[in-house]
């Protein structure tokens, strides 16, 4: 096994807005249900004031069967966001998972990549960290052990 990269302290406070966009010199591990639904060495994240950083898969690291789901989202930075039932043959997590497939200018490079909610996957992984998911119901963020400051999601934090 390759050793891994250490995660650094960050201070979610301090990521900027407009968010930033930036490769994960990680290896990212996603799991539905013991069957792993995504691997990569290549990911993409994006950096938002109090957020927890949302992670971006390369399509062809995807293993899962991704159906269209219902629904949208605009976010004002990345463009109009699609939904994606994740499935792995036996196991489906409905709209557990978002693409842009024509992102604004500035994040062009996540066209096609897909971003998974970790509250509706078993596991996810950033290196050798099992990920905790953004507080709340909305946000799709990773939280790792080497953030600091307030990340938004719980009740009452949604509109900062």
């Amino acid at each position: 096994m390759t050793s891994e990269p250490p995660l650094a302290t960050e201070n979610v406070q301090s990521y900027p807005r407009p968010p930033a966009l930036e490769p994960v010199p990680q290896t990212l591990r996603i799991e539905l249900n013991g069957v792993v639904v995504a691997e990569t060495t290549g990911a993409l994240r994006v950096l938002e004031t109090h957020h927890a950083p949302s992670y971006y898969i390369p399509p062809g690291d995807v293993r899962a069967t991704l159906t269209p789901a219902r629904g949208a989202s605009y976010c004002e930075w990345k463009g109009a966001a699609s939904y994606w039932d994740v499935g792995t043959g036996t196991d489906v997590a409905p709209s557990a998972a978002w693409s842009y497939a024509r992102p604004t200018s500035g994040f062009a490079a996540l066209a096609g990549y897909l971003a998974f909610y970790p509250a509706l996957m078993t596991a996810c992984w950033v290196g050798t960290e099992r990920v905790t998911p953004q507080p709340g119901d909305f946000y799709g963020g990773w939280v790792t052990s080497n953030l600091t400051g307030k990340i938004k999601g719980a009740a009452g934090t949604r509109h900062w």
